[in-house]
C-alpha cells in the first residue's frame, strides 16, 4: 500500500486534532484510491491470456522518499535474466571506478641487438580489456549497435560496428616496430594467466578469457545474388587461422532462410544453406575455440604487416610453459602499450546491448584485482559489495554475472535496494546513463511506439531468458524483466523492477509480447504518477 508523503505530514501537523484526523483520512483514502486505480490499469495487462501460467512481480518506489507507488509479490524470487547485469556491473564499477583503464602491455623476454633482432620472446599480456581497441571511435568512446553482433545467430537485427576489430592489435604491432624490434628470433606469446578460464552464463560466445579480439568470433555477412547462384559473403577479421568455404545458395523469394556454419576442425569452416532473393544482408558469427591461439596468430600477422619478421610459426598453440614465471613478467621491458577508453565505456556497452560475454568476465576481473582467479571468488566479492550496499543478500542467489545461470534469482525488493544505493553514489550518472533508454537505444529501442509519451523517460536494464519446450515443439519463456529508473509525467523520479517468469511462447505470442507489456506498464505508471 502507498504511504503518505512526508510533506503531507508536515502540512497538517499544526492543525487541530479533528482537522488533522479528517485530513489524514482524506489523504490516505486519496492514496488508496490512486493505488487502486493504478492497480486496475496494470491488472488489465497482467490478466491477459498469455499471463495465465506465468507469475509476475513488480515494485515501483519514489526515488527520493522511498514511498511505494505500486507493488506485487515484491519479496518473491524471480529469475532475473539479464537484469543480473545491474548487480555485476555495479560491483565492478565499485571495484575499479568509472575512469579505470585496462591497459594491455607488450613486453620482451630477451635482449634486442643493434640491428633490431630480439633474441627471445615477445609477450602480449592479456589484462582483461573487453574490446581491445576493436570498437574505439575517433573520439575515444566504445561503439555499439542496438543489436550486438554476438547475438547474430539468434536474430536478424544484429549489426556490425564500423570500427576495425583489429585496430588495437594493429596499434600494438606498430608500437613494437617503432620500438626498434625488426626481427623476433624467439616466439610470440599471449600471457592469459590473469584468471582461470570460465563459461559465459548467457547466449553468444561461451569462452570467458582475459584476451578478447572481436569478442573472439568471426563475423560473416551474407547477401543474396541471382537465384540459383551462390550468395555473396564477406568475413572479418581476415586471418590465416580461419579457412572458410560457403555453399550458401540464393533461392526464390518467400523460401525460408537457412544458414548452417559448421566447424570442420583445424580452423576450417564450411557454410551451407539458402538465402531468399531480395533478403537483406544477414549477419552470423562463429566463435573460435582457442582465444589464446587466435590472438597469437592475429598479433603475428599484424607484426608482419608492420615489417617485423617472426621466426616462430604463425599458426601454433604456443604452450604456456614457454612463458616466464608470473612474478617475473611485470619486470620485463615494455615495448608497446594499448590504452583503451575508460571502464565507463565498457559499462555502457554491457548494459546498452546486454553483452553476455563481457558481463560474464566482470567477476573474474574483480577477483583478479584481489589476487584471486576464479568465478566463485569474484562472486564472493560481489556478495560483500552488495551486503555493504544494503542489499538483503540472504534473499537472493547468483551463480553467474550475465543472467543465464540456473542459480540466478532475485526479488524486486532486493533489486530496488541496489538501484536506490547506486542512485546515491557519485558515479551514479555513469551507471544510469549506461542503461538503455526506452524507445531510443540499446535493447529498449523498439519496445514502445515512437510517439509513446513514456519514450525516453525510462532508463532501465532488460532481461530475456527462454528455453526450448522440446516435448511440445514450442518455447518456454523463463524470464522477461525490466528494472531501472523513470521520470513520470509529473516529474516524479521512480525506481522500479518488473519480472514475468514462466510463460508459454506460442500461438503468436513471443518474448517481445511480454517486453511490450512491460513497456505498457511503464507507460501507465508514467501517466498516473
Amino acid at each position: 500500500m502507498s504511504r503518505v508523503c512526508k510533506s503531507h505530514h508536515s502540512f497538517v501537523s499544526a492543525t487541530r486534532p479533528h482537522v488533522f484526523w479528517l485530513m489524514t483520512v482524506f489523504l490516505w483514502s486519496h492514496a488508496i484510491s490512486a493505488e487502486e486505480s493504478l492497480g486496475k490499469a496494470i491488472k488489465k495487462i497482467t490478466h491477459q491470456a498469455h499471463f495465465d501460467h506465468a507469475h509476475w512481480g513488480a515494485l515501483f518506489v519514489d526515488q527520493g522518499s522511498g514511498d511505494v507507488v505500486f507493488e506485487h509479490a515484491a519479496d518473491k524470487l524471480f529469475a532475473p535474466a539479464s537484469t543480473t547485469k545491474l548487480f555485476s556491473v555495479a560491483c565492478a564499477l565499485d571495484a575499479f571506478g568509472a575512469d579505470h583503464r585496462f591497459l594491455t602491455p607488450v613486453v620482451r623476454h630477451g635482449e634486442v641487438s643493434d640491428n633490431g633482432e630480439l633474441k627471445g620472446d615477445l609477450i602480449l599480456i592479456a589484462s582483461g580489456d573487453l574490446s581491445l581497441g576493436g570498437r574505439t571511435t575517433s573520439d575515444g568512446k566504445i561503439a555499439f549497435r542496438n543489436g550486438d553482433h554476438t547475438y547474430a545467430n539468434g536474430n536478424l537485427e544484429a549489426a556490425l560496428t564500423e570500427q576495425d576489430p583489429l585496430a588495437g592489435i594493429n596499434d600494438l604491432a606498430k608500437q613494437v616496430a617503432a620500438s626498434g624490434i625488426k626481427h623476433v628470433r624467439g616466439n610470440v606469446l599471449i600471457d592469459d594467466r590473469l584468471f582461470e578460464k570460465s563459461e559465459s552464463s548467457g547466449s553468444g560466445p561461451s569462452h570467458v578469457s582475459p584476451i578478447l579480439i572481436n569478442d573472439n568470433v568471426i563475423d560473416f555477412v551474407f547477401t543474396p545474388s541471382d537465384i540459383g547462384h551462390l550468395a555473396k559473403w564477406t568475413s572479418r577479421p581476415h586471418t590465416a587461422a580461419i579457412h572458410s568455404e560457403s555453399k550458401l545458395v540464393t533461392v526464390e523469394k518467400g523460401k525460408p532462410l537457412e544458414i548452417t556454419i559448421h566447424d570442420a576442425g583445424q580452423g576450417r569452416i564450411s557454410i551451407i544453406g539458402q538465402i531468399p532473393h531480395g533478403h537483406k544482408p544477414v549477419l552470423r558469427v562463429h566463435e573460435v575455440h582457442d582465444p589464446n591461439a587466435f590472438a597469437r596468430t592475429l598479433f603475428i600477422e599484424a607484426l608482419h604487416r608492420e615489417g617485423v619478421i617472426v621466426d616462430a610459426p604463425t599458426l601454433s598453440d604456443a604452450p604456456a610453459k614457454e612463458l616466464p614465471a608470473v612474478a617475473d613478467v611485470p619486470s620485463l621491458p615494455q615495448v608497446a602499450l594499448l590504452t583503451p577508453p575508460p571502464f565507463s565505456e565498457s559499462v555502457k556497452l554491457i548494459l546498452k546491448v546486454s553483452h553476455n560475454l563481457h558481463a560474464s568476465t566482470l567477476p573474474l576481473l574483480v577477483a583478479s584485482k584481489h589476487g584471486e582467479r576464479t568465478l566463485s571468488a569474484g562472486l564472493r566479492r560481489q556478495h560483500d559489495f552488495l551486503k555493504q550496499a544494503g542489499v538483503d543478500v540472504d534473499t537472493i542467489s547468483f551463480a553467474g554475472a550475465a543472467g543465464g545461470a540456473r542459480g540466478d534469482f532475485v526479488t524486486p525488493q532486493a533489486t530496488l535496494q541496489l538501484l536506490q544505493y547506486m542512485a546515491k553514489r557519485p558515479d551514479f550518472p555513469t551507471y544510469r546513463d549506461a542503461l538503455p533508454r526506452l524507445g531510443v537505444d540499446g535493447t529498449l529501442a523498439g519496445n514502445i511506439p515512437h510517439d509513446s509519451p513514456v519514450r525516453d523517460k525510462v532508463q532501465a536494464k532488460t532481461g530475456t531468458l527462454y528455453f526450448e519446450n522440446t516435448m511440445n515443439g514450442t518455447t518456454l519463456m523463463t524470464s522477461k524483466a525490466l528494472a531501472g529508473y523513470m521520470t513520470t509525467a509529473k516529474g516524479r523520479h521512480l525506481v522500479f523492477a518488473l519480472f514475468v517468469n514462466n510463460a508459454h511462447i506460442r500461438d503468436g505470442i513471443t518474448t517481445k509480447t511480454f517486453g511490450d507489456d512491460l513497456g505498457k506498464i511503464c507507460e501507465i505508471v508514467y501517466l498516473q504518477e
